[in-house]
């Protein structure tokens, strides 16, 4: 496990999600800033609260999202599973759970041994009410992990800038609440959620894809697409993956295109969104303190 306080892959850098076969939100971030704890007062309070952050690949970094939590004052133990480091046994001195891209399915067990373990966590998440955040093939496997399903899609990849539509349950939401309606989220995905668990609330869908966003128990959420991610990462997943793009039909060049078009907003909406999971992260860990 490796400590990091610091994120070089931001939005455009090298932090992402699969490649290969595979499967505003100002407003309210900004009127609740001044209620959560600072910074400077959780480190007057001992050391940063961390985040445990399971990453399955090399190109499959926390980008965006870990910028933003680091920012924060919040500290990435990040575990390179695919490398071979061990998974903890628990969530004892985490104060989040943070669940990254990948390119093999959620099931694959024999490919990515540590899948077992990450459920695992994921379960003791929801069960103890830690800040759990799944993206992408992180999603899925919260959604596998409690009794939903995953399908690879019949009708070929998500990829590139795509709009979504807010559900009823996203008003208020602590995390999605502030998204606005249209939102664009990068996409690159062959499998998808087609059964939510046994309790899980959907807030986020799309013409072409169903379950965009959800949460579990309290303080748990899933997503489809890629909040940590801008079109320098995807211009590396569509090079990966030229191949099997031309052959679903779909010109890499023009998903990585809408992606950089998209990309001022991607990083406005969905930084506001990380910074808002970061606020979750931190509550929790000063509640956590606060009963020791």
């Amino acid at each position: 496990m490796t400590s990091e306080t610091t994120v070089t892959d931001g939005i455009s850098g090298t932090a992402g999600a699969p490649a290969a076969a595979r499967n505003s939100a100002g407003a309210g971030a900004r009127a609740t800033a001044a209620a959560r704890p600072t910074a400077g007062a959780l480190a007057a309070q001992g050391a940063a609260p961390a985040v445990l952050v399971v990453q399955h690949e090399e190109d499959a970094g926390p980008g965006l999202v870990g910028e933003c939590l680091v920012q924060a004052g919040l500290r990435l133990d990040v575990v390179r599973a695919w490398r071979g480091e061990p998974l903890p046994e628990g969530l004892g001195g985490h104060a989040g759970l943070l669940v990254l891209g990948g390119s093999v399915n959620c099931e694959a067990d024999e490919a990515a041994p540590w899948l077992p373990r990450v459920r695992t966590l994921v379960r003791e998440a929801v069960s103890r009410e830690v800040p759990l955040l799944g993206i992408c093939l992180g999603g899925q496997i919260v959604a596998h992990a409690l009794g939903g399903s995953v399908v690879t899609r019949a009708r070929g990849p998500e990829l590139g800038a795509v709009p979504l539509r807010r559900l009823p349950a996203a008003e208020g939401d602590p995390l999605l609440g502030a998204v606005p309606e249209g939102a664009l989220a990068a996409q690159w995905h062959w499998d998808e959620v087609d059964r939510l668990p046994p309790g899980a609330v959907p807030l986020l869908t799309g013409d072409d894809c169903p379950y965009q966003a959800f949460r579990v128990g309290s303080a748990g959420w899933g997503l489809q697409f890629h909040p940590e991610v801008g079109a320098g990462t995807v211009a590396r997943w569509a090079e990966a993956d030229h191949a099997q793009v031309r052959a679903e039909g779909v010109d890499p060049e023009a998903v990585v295109t809408s992606v950089r078009e998209a990309e001022a907003e991607l990083r406005t909406v969905w930084g506001a969104v990380s910074e808002a999971w970061g606020a979750v992260v931190r509550a929790h860990a000063v509640a956590h303190r606060s009963r020791a």
